[in-house]
């Protein structure tokens, strides 16, 4: 992508970031199977942004980047909008179509001799699009992000004591503790992660789009 080497690569890092993190919660006992599938979808999205987020100083793809992104998200939204409807009442997968479809349009920004300026000092891309597209991933983030703040903490399960308790006639009971594998699965597994790394991912939606 186009603009200051700085923000590349803290957008490589936020892809990179978040696409492993929904990957491992496509790990079993991470999550249930559709959510593990949309794990996985947005797992991909988030390795390909960070793929295109690398500086062109740094690695050009052209002339070959452009038409492969635009391939592979371009299958990608047309897999999730078949997917949003046949689950009508899942807002996600057409939150993926949207995405996916933004990447389409950036990667075609990106094809020599195309509406991108091969220097970065020119906006690319149709200025009403990139604005339409800008207004939903910003309210988007400021949706996803109360719902997310507004998650009560749920508390462990025990009644407080970890590892022990008190049996009726006095007698010590040893709890089974769960093991730490079993408590990241669970961590990764909740429904706050899968919201947290959406977010993430419109966040660097937001500033890719700001790029052009």
């Amino acid at each position: 992508m186009h603009g200051p080497a700085l923000v590349g690569w803290l957008l490589v890092v936020l892809g990179a970031a978040t696409g492993l993190l929904c990957l491992l919660r496509t790990r079993p006992g991470c999550a249930g199977g559709a959510d593990r599938h949309a794990a996985r979808d947005e797992g991909l999205m988030g390795l390909g942004m960070a793929a295109m987020a690398v500086p062109v100083s740094v690695l050009d793809p052209r002339p070959w980047g452009p038409p492969l992104f635009a391939v592979l998200f371009g299958a990608a939204a047309v897999r999730a909008l078949l997917l949003a409807r046949r689950d009508g009442r899942d807002a996600h997968h057409a939150h993926h179509a949207v995405g996916a479809g933004a990447m389409v349009y950036m990667a075609v920004a990106m094809v020599p001799g195309g509406t991108a300026s091969h220097e970065g000092h020119m906006p690319g891309g149709a200025p009403l699009l990139t604005g339409l597209l800008l207004a939903y991933f910003a309210a988007y983030v400021l949706a996803a992000g109360v719902r997310l703040a507004s998650v009560p903490s749920v508390a462990q399960a025990g009644g407080g004591v970890a590892g022990g308790g008190v049996a009726g006639g006095g007698v010590a009971v040893e709890l089974p503790r769960p093991s730490a594998i079993t408590a990241v699965g669970r961590e990764l597994g909740a429904p706050e992660m899968a919201a947290a790394c959406r977010v993430s991912m419109a966040i660097g939606m937001l500033a890719m789009l700001l790029t052009l």
